[in-house]
């Protein structure tokens, strides 16, 4: 696997197909300013966002130019140095279950023109990426969509879903328990400083996270430029325990009141506990603001613990979304990074269109559920088995999405009975997969 993967060249099969419709595909020097902000107001044009400013590309080029950044251009436009698509990608690490984690070439940046749509070009963009990150040896594909019909045809399963949360903190109260530690108010920087070391140290424990890169900190806490009002309005509270080791936060703002001062709307854009104390602690600050009628939060996990926490559950409305997509690239690989919940042998039949995940395979797992997972040429005999997609397969990976809800929508076939059970049992994870960040 090469570690320059900003430089990997772009492929050649897609390069060639947008050739042939008359358009070039390449890399961006990412060392020229010029070109990166080319590559840079086409990719905020393609998610409806304003010209970026110049803040906003002196921020992007010192936060985002390490990545494998990726144009499409027409030379026959009147600005033929603007892509008319854009797309980025990195080696990133996913969580998977067993406090471990997996290579991953993560995608981002997918834009086409609404001007040169249909034209095959998003296509040789999703391909070409998979195709690059075979060539790179990494065994699997990640992406956080905005739509989320395009990326099932490329393989992808959805495999980690959040939630967005609406509370009436009329009904939403936590009964009072004894507090240990500090609830303070820090500045937006303690928060980018500091914000990242507590993360990174519970980050392996959820299947699903990523390493959050700097810029998106500072994003967050508002520090980066782009919105002012976000900015303006932005506040950060931490908690310390007992020895004042800081143990959580939360970035909010409240907004709106009106003529009635009592009707404001906090919304959490990111709350982060290390513990269970700075979970409470956090969460009852939020639901406790004075003149706050309703808290909005974001990307929280489908299994969040504060409607537990909740004397009234109904004071939450819960809405999930589907979150993040994973594209398994090379089955064993795959299977055997992660751990699982307990020992035993399956088998798959994976079917794959564009040709990487295709064939059969076992996985068997000992006692402490460590895997060894291999291709076959044939499935043994008496071996629980199902027939899938490679989308399923990505769906189930990191062990929150069910194989009997799989195998009841006809997205699963059991080759024999008991199946979908023996992968329910083994791939389940006690812990459910989140991630907190879109990339």
């Amino acid at each position: 696997m090469t570690n320059d993967f900003a430089h990997h060249p772009v492929d050649p099969t897609s390069a060639a197909s947008l050739a042939a419709s008359g358009f070039q595909y390449d890399l961006v020097d990412t060392t020229d300013r010029a070109a990166f902000e080319a590559w840079f107001q086409a990719d905020s044009r393609g998610f409806h966002g304003p010209a970026m400013s110049k803040e906003q590309i002196d921020s992007g080029f010192a936060g985002i130019t390490y990545r494998r950044t990726v144009g499409v251009w027409d030379d026959r436009l009147v600005a033929p140095e603007v892509p008319v698509a854009t797309v980025s990608s990195w080696t990133e690490q996913v969580t998977v279950p067993g406090n471990r984690s997996i290579d991953a070439w993560a995608i981002s940046s997918v834009t086409v023109s609404p001007t040169h749509r249909r034209r095959g070009i998003a296509r040789a963009l999703l391909e070409g990426e998979l195709r690059s990150a075979v060539d790179m040896g990494l065994p699997m594909a990640t992406l956080t969509v905005s739509e989320s019909t395009i990326y099932g045809r490329f393989g992808f399963g959805q495999a980690v879903f959040a939630a967005d949360l609406t509370i009436d903190t009329t009904r939403a109260t936590i009964p009072v328990r004894e507090r240990r530690g500090v609830l303070q108010h820090v500045a937006p920087s303690v928060f980018v400083a500091e914000a990242p070391t507590v993360f990174e140290r519970i980050r392996l424990s959820t299947p699903g996270q990523i390493n959050v890169w700097p810029l998106r900190w500072e994003q967050i806490a508002g520090t980066a430029p782009g919105d002012e009002e976000y900015t303006k309005n932005t506040r950060v509270v931490r908690f310390d325990d007992e020895d004042g080791t800081p143990r959580g936060f939360v970035v909010y703002r409240v907004t709106g009141g009106g003529l009635d001062f009592t009707n404001h709307k906090l919304t959490v854009d990111y709350l982060l506990a290390e513990t269970p104390e700075a979970y409470e602690a956090l969460w009852r600050y939020v639901l406790e603001v004075d003149l706050v009628r309703e808290v909005k939060a974001e990307l929280r996990s489908v299994d969040e613990p504060l409607l537990w926490l909740l004397s009234d559950m109904r004071a939450a409305r819960v809405s999930p979304i589907d979150h993040l997509w994973l594209r398994i690239l090379d089955v064993p690989a795959s299977l055997n990074a992660r751990s699982y919940s307990s020992a035993g042998m399956i088998a798959f039949e994976v079917s794959d269109e564009l040709g990487f995940a295709n064939g059969r395979y076992v996985l068997e797992t000992d006692d402490q559920g460590m895997p060894t997972a291999s291709r076959v040429e044939n499935l043994p005999e008496g071996v629980p088995a199902v027939s899938l997609s490679v989308n399923e397969l990505s769906s189930l990976y990191l062990g929150g999405v069910s194989a009997s809800s799989l195998i009841a929508a006809g997205r699963i076939g059991e080759l024999n009975p008991g199946a979908g059970a023996a992968i329910e049992r083994i791939f389940h994870s006690p812990t459910t997969p989140w991630l907190s960040v879109w990339f």
